[in-house]
């Protein structure tokens, strides 16, 4: 329900800014306040509002000095995009109502496998293991050779060198990264032909004065190359989600129209 300020309220109402016959007053900028949890937060924010305020009043009283603009028109495309706004704010809160944000596994393979030639990497990725060791660790032989062995029970002597010697590691085997995110900070990351790179080496060494680095590259794929489903799940994820979204607001128009025409709520004349 709308309440209307007396004389009273409108006196205390402070004005702030102002540009021309258009006021902004204090009571304008209470929703600032109520948003942000600090006072210098609402300071700032304040600060950038009242700014921007003034500035498209300028420009509009700028416009209005030098355009001439038909009122019937604008007012007609205000209401267009207020019934616009409206209809997106109950359709936003419908889809939030009852849209099951859960996506199967079942349904993400399928829509992969029907469409994963629509998606092509734009980097290299890989599933590798990282270790980064002291250059003057006495485990950096172990570690070399246990990583150019497929020996049983390797992997196990692996990761206590890892946990116990490691500056930094990796040990991920199942998950598929970009490979520019895994050699950052490391001499690999100057290296001009990475895909060589890869193509050569199963095992990646590299050092700097402190510390050596190894790469043990278990699977990549290349730039323009499909990626694997798990790297792309939560992508697809969010298409599907998008798609249910839309098929809900579709069917949402859909029961409203049909229960309208069986109520006679509207005509068509010709």
């Amino acid at each position: 329900m709308f309440k209307f300020k007396s004389s009273a309220e409108d006196e205390v109402d402070d004005v702030v800014a102002s540009v021309g016959n258009q006021l902004l007053k204090k009571s304008d900028l209470n929703f600032i306040s109520a948003q942000n949890s600090t006072e210098e937060d609402s300071i700032n924010i304040t600060n950038r509002y009242i700014q921007s305020w003034v500035r498209k009043q300028l420009m509009i009283k700028e416009a209005g000095k030098t355009m001439s603009f038909d009122e019937a028109e604008l007012n007609r495309k205000l209401l267009d995009y207020r019934y616009a706004l409206m209809v997106y704010e109950f359709e936003k809160a419908y889809v939030e109502a009852n849209t099951d944000r859960i996506v199967s596994e079942t349904d993400i393979q399928e829509y992969y496998e029907l469409h994963k030639e629509n998606f092509s990497l734009k980097e290299i990725i890989v599933r590798t293991n990282f270790f980064k060791l002291e250059k003057s660790s006495n485990q950096n032989r172990v570690l070399e050779r246990l990583l150019n062995t497929n020996k049983t029970g390797s992997d196990s002597e692996i990761r206590q060198i890892a946990l116990n010697h490691a500056s930094n590691y990796f040990l991920e085997d199942s998950t598929w990264v970009r490979f520019e995110d895994i050699i950052i900070n490391t001499p690999i990351a100057s290296n001009n032909n990475k895909v060589q790179l890869l193509r050569n080496n199963k095992l990646i060494k590299a050092d700097d004065d402190a510390y050596t680095y190894y790469f043990k590259i278990l699977e990549y794929k290349l730039q323009e190359q499909i990626p694997p489903m798990d790297f792309v799940k939560e992508e697809v994820s969010k298409i599907l989600l998008n798609k249910k979204r839309i098929a809900l607001v579709e069917q949402l128009q859909k029961e409203i129209y049909n229960r309208a025409l069986e109520n006679n709520e509207f005509k068509i004349y010709e």
